[in-house]
């Protein structure tokens, strides 16, 4: 027998031990269907959804919809891909350093028992929950009217940047929470400072699970609609400056399913924005792997 064949039976004898340990409790058993109906189900709504999208979009794919200009003939939404790689990469620029920073200091040098650290766990879980319209239409009366800076790219980034900062905030601390006092005990035993030993052994073993809360702030940014309606606006021209005003995907499939005119771009806009944010969730696991890995 091949050693594959005996890896097989093993499993499917240790299956058959299983099933009849929990026919011997029968509220283990009712337990377990209820947790595998709750996966099921899951995983159809996700595959029905992403069906659903790609049957109704893929068919109206066209090479107009990816050129470079927008038109009232063509609805191209290249200008709106890059608004949103632009848009994506800013936000991310000033809420990551400062949501990791924040995150540092409530783990590692914040004492134990602080009010303060309570206080700010428990503003950032509140503005997690906050609906996006509200960082909308703070970004509008903050950014757009008070500085000046007009329905914009760099309004947007802002906003956006705000309204993610609490995720990657608690994200952080949590995955810096989950790395071993060991480590630190070794590298204080070696010498090192706090300092080393924070960006030296706690960051790289925190890494993962940064980059989980990265994919989802991005996840986020990429499906925004409503706060950048409110702050950068609905021009459907790339922007050529950050003070200018310009559309994301999102944004872009909204305004074409509400003008009703454009049904078969929307779901085809909807196609490229999903492909858009699996493929960021592939490099961010993918490069999760390769940093663990070294």
């Amino acid at each position: 027998m091949s050693e594959q064949t005996v890896i097989k039976a093993i499993n499917k004898q240790g299956f058959k031990q299983k099933m009849k340990a929990y026919m011997k409790r029968p509220g283990s058993f009712i337990l377990l269907i209820l947790v595998l109906l709750a996966a099921i189900t899951t995983v159809g709504v996700l595959g029905t959804l992403v069906g659903y999208i790609l049957i109704n979009g893929l068919p109206y794919l066209k090479p107009s919809l990816f050129a470079w200009t927008y038109n009232s003939d063509n609805v191209s939404m290249m200008p709106a891909i890059i608004n949103t790689l632009i848009m994506t990469a800013i936000s991310l620029l000033i809420s990551v350093p400062f949501g990791m920073g924040a995150a540092v200091y409530l783990v590692e040098y914040a004492k134990k028992g602080n009010k303060l650290v309570g206080i700010i766990r428990v503003t950032a879980e509140t503005l997690s929950g906050i609906p996006s319209i509200i960082y909308g239409l703070f970004g509008m009366l903050f950014f757009v009217t008070t500085l000046g800076w007009g329905y914009s790219i760099l309004a947007g980034a802002f906003t956006l940047a705000i309204m993610v900062l609490p995720v990657i905030m608690r994200t952080t601390e949590e995955a810096l929470l989950s790395v071993p006092d060991s480590y630190r005990e070794g590298s204080f035993g070696l010498g090192a400072g706090r300092l080393r030993t924070v960006f030296c052994i706690i960051l790289p073993a925190a890494v993962p699970g940064i980059l989980s809360g990265i994919i989802l702030a991005v996840g986020r940014i990429v499906g925004e609609t409503a706060a950048l309606i409110y702050t950068a606006g609905t021009v459907a021209e790339a922007s050529g400056s950050l003070f200018a005003s310009g559309r994301t995907l999102s944004v872009h499939m909204y305004t074409l399913s509400r003008e009703g005119l454009h049904t078969d771009e929307a779901y085809a806009t909807a196609v490229v924005l999903l492909l858009i944010v699996m493929g960021i969730n592939w490099f961010s696991g993918f490069l999760a792997k390769r940093i663990s890995r070294g």
